[in-house]
């Protein structure tokens, strides 16, 4: 690692950490060279599948829509962004665990459908009514309908 500060390649590490949830790891350096410290941040670099659309095409997993599309569906809920952000590592990691080189978006929007229904039942359905393209308001009750079910379902397991 080259330091920051004078460029030399001769660094030493006197400290490393998990950050991240365990998916970086920090470490404090020292240059031999000018006696300065800095931190820096691994992380595995590990190729996400490409999406396949509907309409067939394919595109590379963008996390920004990922997170945009989430925080439309949360938007003015009372869901903190750490939250956001913790259903949002779930599914890249979830993504990185399916062993694919292509995923199907209906895949990649079932399990955000499953992250927000634990977060929040309007923003599940929010998401769902485009996600699902609800063509009329009896698409709506069945979808109420089905999350009634599973939630009372949930009730009746904890007891």
């Amino acid at each position: 690692m080259r330091c920051p500060f004078c460029g030399s390649t001769e660094t030493n590490v006197k400290d490393s950490r998990f950050a991240s949830e365990g998916d970086q790891v920090r470490r404090r350096r020292e240059c031999e060279e000018c006696q300065e410290r800095f931190t820096t941040y691994e992380i595995a670099e590990l190729a996400l599948p490409r999406m396949v659309k509907r309409d067939a095409s394919r595109e590379a997993f963008n996390e920004d829509k990922l997170r945009q599309g989430m925080l439309r569906a949360l938007e003015k809920r009372p869901v903190s962004m750490e939250r956001v952000e913790e259903a949002i590592s779930r599914i890249i990691r979830r993504l990185r665990a399916f062993g694919e080189r292509e995923v199907q978006t209906k895949v990649l929007g079932d399990w955000i459908m499953e992250e927000l229904r634990q977060i929040d039942h309007v923003a599940y359905v929010r998401f769902a009514s485009v996600y699902r393209r609800f063509e009329d308001v009896h698409a709506f009750e069945e979808e109420i309908k089905r999350l009634r079910q599973t939630h009372h379902d949930h009730d009746e397991i904890l007891g």
